[in-house]
């Protein structure tokens, strides 16, 4: 088993995951363009909680919030803090036949809508072989996306939860990217694994 925690990214991938949100590379390319506003990167001068993402280490040991067999390997997730990032333990190669959802700690904020505009820390783990793809923790600072922008793991992950809470979903290829995306290293069939803190929600 490979502990997981976060690494640093090239550069930010949450611009992939709203790329593809559709099947059609046509309409990925549009909405790579329009779903960033107002630069989410950056940090307010004086920090809230909600304005930052934990960037410290998880804790080593203490028991999962969630395990997961899936129909080959395992995964075991405990998410964020308030003062340190997820940890995701995958038993690799992971994959599922079916998205999975779970609310590692509930929140006790408004329910999030289907379309929905978050604010979210996340951290993405390929199932295949353990990576971490993109971390908005590895970055420090939260991102803010439509609902409607993402892969539908996602919005299965966060729809519906109420704001505050903690999730984690292990999700399909068919659910993340069908196709592979090359950017993050991940292959056609790739099932995949987010830890994600639900910071705000607007309609």
């Amino acid at each position: 088993m490979s502990s997981v925690a976060v690494i640093a990214s090239a550069a930010p991938l949450f611009v992939l995951l709203a790329a593809c949100g559709s099947d059609s590379d046509t309409a990925s390319t549009t909405t790579t363009s329009t779903s960033v506003e107002a630069d989410p990167f950056s940090v307010p001068e004086t920090p809230t909680p909600e304005s930052t993402c934990p960037s410290a280490p998880p804790a080593e040991g203490g028991e999962a919030e969630w395990t997961l067999p899936g129909a080959t390997g395992s995964v075991a997730v405990t998410g964020s803090t308030d003062t340190a990032a997820p940890r995701v333990d995958v038993q690799a190669p992971f994959s599922v036949t079916e998205t999975q959802v779970h609310t590692l700690r509930p929140g006790d904020g408004p329910v999030v809508a289907d379309n929905a505009t978050v604010l979210v820390c996340y951290m993405g783990v390929n199932g295949r072989d353990g990576s971490v793809f993109d971390s908005s923790y590895e970055r420090g600072i939260p991102v803010d996306f439509p609902l409607d922008g993402v892969v539908k793991g996602f919005q299965k992950a966060i729809a519906g939860q109420k704001v505050g809470s903690t999730v984690a979903v292990a999700m399909t290829a068919a659910d993340g990217y069908p196709d592979g995306e090359p950017r993050a290293g991940i292959q056609p069939g790739d099932s995949l694994v987010f830890a994600i803190k639900i910071l705000n929600a607007s309609s």
